[in-house]
């Protein structure tokens, strides 16, 4: 759909630049073959710059930014996308949070949870800061859009062109959800022409190397630190790991190039992270030692990789009947005070390490066990944050309170149970 100066449409595209603080210029060529590293220079260029006018031969659903449009076509990527957390970047956690910012502090959390310069501007609008469009949106602009979070776009869309890595052997036909193109080129080599949707597609590889995550997954040398540590240091992590070597973020988040980016959220992916043993020895005089393993076998980064998920250790020592005495708990991640202000301690486990705990208790004669329960909540940091937060709600903005009430309910019910296991005495006592 094509819009004429002076419409709204081109009114709209104008504020969107300053709603999202800057306009990139040049982010609308498709360049014939770019280094990965310049690639990813303008591919990321921050802020991400507006969309502009669609080509007048894009039908309304080719210009669209949503994602159900792309879902026409790319069916299975589409409805892994919906399942994923990228899917919900703009969620309740994030929208109290909105209602207590200005529009720089939130650009700054935006940048990753709603990147494109369209949803700033949406939200723009929606909370009334300053620079917000003042003409209603484009067609291709639809009004979900600022609150569907990590969409499509955000990561295949510049001036409404489009990318992607290039197409697999064997790979057809878009309805299948594979590749639209039967061939590709070098690093951002256009692929087929106006017979193809979209007018073909810009191939680069940088969508198969873990640096195209490093955007959002990494900050940058000067970003925020406590003791020394980069809040969000997730690419380094891997990059300084064993896995770099075999493994890119996509090959385990990606599979097959599935759109699912699978965490610790996800019990079976964090299964496939640890190998967790238990062992009980005795010491003599009725006492013994419980003897605790956990190896990161499977993650390429920190286990877990930064604050706000924990894995909580819980040893009891269960009697012949079924009765459970508690006796020790560990806790495996970095802790900090909810404002991010002091580290408590940091006990997570980088790439192919094992981190040990022994706890000596003292135990009756006759048949006990040990069991060990490992719990996973993803959202340990955020809990405690948004009780805090409740307890003060009179201070809050009265609008901000469901979405925080609802972003608690979330965080908690996304707790599950990893593993129980179980270890009897080295001799019989």
């Amino acid at each position: 759909m094509t819009k004429r100066p002076g419409t709204p449409g081109r009114r709209f595209a104008a504020a969107v630049a300053l709603a999202a603080v800057a306009l990139l210029a040049g982010c609308s060529e498709r360049p014939a073959a770019l280094s990965m590293e310049a690639f990813l220079e303008r591919h990321w260029a921050d802020p991400v710059a507006p969309q502009g006018t669609p080509p007048q031969a894009f039908s309304a659903l080719e210009a669209s930014l949503s994602p159900r449009a792309c879902g026409q076509c790319h069916v299975e990527q589409y409805e892994a996308w919906r399942a994923s957390l990228h899917s919900r970047a703009v969620g309740p956690g994030l929208l109290w949070q909105l209602k207590l910012m200005d529009q720089a502090q939130a650009n700054r959390c935006l940048r990753c949870h709603a990147p494109l310069a369209e949803q700033k501007a949406l939200l723009a609008i929606e909370h009334g800061w300053e620079g917000a469009p003042a003409a209603p949106p484009p067609a291709y602009v639809g009004p979900d859009l600022a609150h569907e979070g990590l969409v499509c776009a955000a990561c295949h869309v510049r001036g409404h062109g489009r990318f992607g890595p290039p197409a697999r052997a064997g790979g057809s036909g878009a309805k299948s959800g594979r590749q639209v193109a039967s061939a590709a080129g070098g690093d951002g080599a256009r692929v087929g022409g106006g017979s193809l949707p979209h007018g073909g597609f810009t191939a680069s590889a940088a969508f198969q190397d873990s640096r195209f995550c490093a955007h959002c997954h990494q900050f940058p040398e000067d970003g925020p630190r406590l003791a020394g540590k980069l809040f969000e240091d997730t690419w380094q992590q891997w990059a300084a790991s064993p896995m770099a070597r075999e493994h890119t973020c996509q090959s385990c988040h990606m599979p097959d190039r599935k759109h699912q980016w699978r965490g610790i959220h996800d019990p079976e992916t964090t299964r496939g992270a640890v190998d967790i043993a238990l062992a009980v020895e005795p010491l003599g005089d009725g006492r013994w030692a419980a003897r605790t393993e956990v190896r990161n076998v499977g993650a390429g980064h920190h286990f877990p990789t930064y604050m706000v998920a924990k894995v909580e250790l819980a040893l009891f020592r269960r009697d012949a009947d079924g009765t459970a005495h508690p006796l020790e708990r560990h806790v495996i991640g970095w802790m900090t005070d909810t404002q991010i202000t002091r580290e408590i301690f940091d006990t997570r486990i980088p790439s192919g390490e094992a981190r040990s705990f022994e706890d000596r208790f003292a135990a009756p004669r006759g048949d006990w066990q040990l069991e060990l329960v490992v719990r996973v909540k993803p959202g340990e940091h955020y809990e405690r944050m948004y009780r805090e937060h409740l307890a003060r709600r009179d201070e809050l903005p009265p609008q901000a309170v469901p979405h925080l009430q609802r972003a608690l309910q979330l965080v908690v019910s996304a707790e599950y149970e990893l593993a129980r296991i179980f270890a009897r005495p080295a001799i019989a006592n």
